[in-house]
């Protein structure tokens, strides 16, 4: 299966000196992109390796990587990009 990739370098291109600049730096931007690592990670094995799952519960997944997605680039917004 073609996967793919959401992980927030890719989805967020133009911020990449700036995810680093806040892991390195920001706790509370660290602890959401650590938690948004992590459902994105569990959403790519579930989709590459067909693993079974109810469809409530691969949505509700996709719905938490979304809104930490959104808290992450609502903090990378306020960040100057150089």
């Amino acid at each position: 299966m073609n996967v793919e990739p959401h992980d927030l370098p890719h989805e967020f291109p133009e911020y990449a000196a700036a995810i680093l600049r806040l892991r390195a730096g920001d706790e509370h931007f660290a602890a959401l992109f650590e938690k948004y690592d992590k459902v994105t990670n569990e959403l790519r094995n579930i989709e590459e390796h067909d693993v079974p799952i109810s469809d409530v519960l691969f949505e509700d997944m996709k719905k938490q990587r979304l809104i930490l997605k959104d808290a992450l680039y609502q903090i990378l917004r306020g960040q100057t990009v150089p």
